[in-house]
């Protein structure tokens, strides 16, 4: 049984930093679905209303780099629950040996578990519907899925299965860049991960089809499959070439454990 929550840390890249969802309240910094899920369990029975928040995810980190620089943070921190949603950046490298990637997970959840430390995974997402090359990726996210929900239980964490949650596949919960989630969809994830801690199962599932997206014109489509390619996938795949990321010189955006209080929009928020 999980006990209370008083302290929370979320670690990982660009899903756990928020990445395109802009906070309406900090100038240039993210708002994403650790956050939602930090101000959602002040007022869940399973949190604390004095519950403190740590956020140390960054944007483009592999895995290894999450593991040696983020997960020590985590452990010296000792909170009372880790999110740890990690390995994405490697699945999609062509070379990434997805066994060792998970040999390296395991090894971090073991880490914090030995620590008393819950631990909160989230599955990688479907790319069934995503640009051919990431659509590619779709075999290897499948396995690295297979060996998460492997370690999740043998160590006893918690699972969000992002895979086989079909609304957030529907067009409006992507940011335009069509890698990162709209603040609706980091919405629903971190209602599907308070519904998980609460109770252990996700939220109704409404099958496996991906939701319906409306049908474009050939020309409209070619002009945004255009502006997609020059705006988002020529830079990613320049970075790629010149071995940068785009977290580079980037600093975590909550590096120390904070006590959380609700935004003006989380309270105005209809879907809690």
């Amino acid at each position: 049984m999980l006990e209370t929550i008083s302290s929370y840390v979320a670690v990982g890249d660009s899903f756990s930093e928020g990445l395109m969802d802009h906070d309406p309240d900090v100038p240039d910094r993210f708002r994403g679905w650790t956050d939602r899920l930090a101000e959602m369990l002040v007022d869940s029975p399973l949190g604390s209303p004095d519950l403190t928040y740590a956020n140390i995810a960054i944007r483009g980190r592999l895995l290894a780099q999450i593991i040696d620089e983020q997960v020590p943070v985590a452990l010296e921190l000792k909170p009372d629950l880790v999110s740890l949603c990690a390995g994405g950046n490697d699945c999609l490298r062509p070379k990434a040996d997805i066994d060792d990637l998970a040999n390296q997970f395991e090894r971090a959840v073991v880490a914090l578990r030995e620590e008393g430390i819950e631990v909160l995974m989230c599955t990688g997402f479907d790319t069934e519907i995503s640009s051919p090359l990431i659509r590619a990726m779709r075999p290897r996210v499948g396995i690295y899925n297979s060996h998460l929900w492997t370690i999740a239980q043998r160590h006893g964490c918690h699972m969000i299965d992002v895979w086989g949650l079909r609304p957030v596949y529907a067009a409006e919960m992507w940011a335009e860049d069509r890698i990162h989630l709209s603040p609706q969809g980091h919405d629903l994830v971190a209602r599907q991960a308070l519904a998980t801690l609460e109770s252990g199962h996700s939220l109704p599932g409404k099958g496996f089809a991906m939701p319906a997206r409306p049908t474009r014109a050939i020309k409209a489509a070619m002009a945004e499959e255009s502006k997609w390619a020059k705006e988002h996938f020529a830079p990613w795949v320049s970075r790629r070439l010149r071995g940068a990321s785009s977290g580079d010189n980037v600093e975590p955006k909550l590096p120390r454990l904070t006590r959380v209080r609700r935004t003006a929009t989380s309270d105005s928020d209809d879907s809690r």
